[in-house]
């Protein structure tokens, strides 16, 4: 009887729902891409949680590698600022949507350009394991009905949306952020 049993576990166990892969954008223009991206809302990984006027910042290097600033404020507009450099790689060439984002050598984080508007005012950026997500814009906010049309995207895709943050964006002038001193 316990060899049924787990024989029936065994192939029922192998199931469970398989994961589409994560739809990409189909061509992304580095040179449009790069600049200041607020960040709207996320699934935080344990360095952004309490994360205010997180801002992250592309810069394309002549050898490709894309220079990446990401700050923010932690805890509150007044918490201290904080500041890391990861380096970005692109993986995937064709589209430009795939890269590795390097915190520690040698160590490349998955970062998937998931969605992007035509005009490059908005953009999610995904994992494939779907642990983080974040959703980007060109100015601190954006109409709650994009939120919402974001949202609903990430569910489609297999987020747990249950987890998505909005990050607390409050600024003096769009020209001058807080995070810059």
């Amino acid at each position: 009887m316990r060899l049924i049993f787990f024989g029936l576990s065994f192939l029922l166990g192998g199931c469970a729902p398989v994961k589409l892969p994560l739809p990409l954008v189909k061509q992304v223009d580095l040179q449009k891409f790069m600049g200041d991206w607020y960040v709207i809302a996320n699934i935080p990984t344990f360095i952004e949680k309490g994360a205010h006027n997180a801002v992250e910042s592309y810069r394309l290097n002549p050898d490709g590698r894309i220079a990446t600033t990401f700050t923010f404020r932690a805890n509150d507009f007044q918490g201290p600022l904080k500041r890391y450099n990861p380096t970005g790689y692109v993986t995937d060439t064709n589209s430009n949507a795939v890269w590795g984002m390097e915190f520690i050598w040698p160590f490349r984080a998955d970062y998937r350009i998931t969605f992007l508007k035509p005009d490059y005012s908005q953009t999610v950026i995904g994992r494939e394991a779907r642990d983080y997500v974040w959703i980007m814009a060109r100015t601190p906010s954006i109409p709650e009905a994009d939120y919402q049309a974001l949202v609903k995207f990430l569910a489609e895709n297999g987020y747990d949306v249950n987890k998505l943050q909005k990050v607390p964006q409050r600024w003096q002038t769009p020209s001058q952020p807080l995070t810059t001193e």
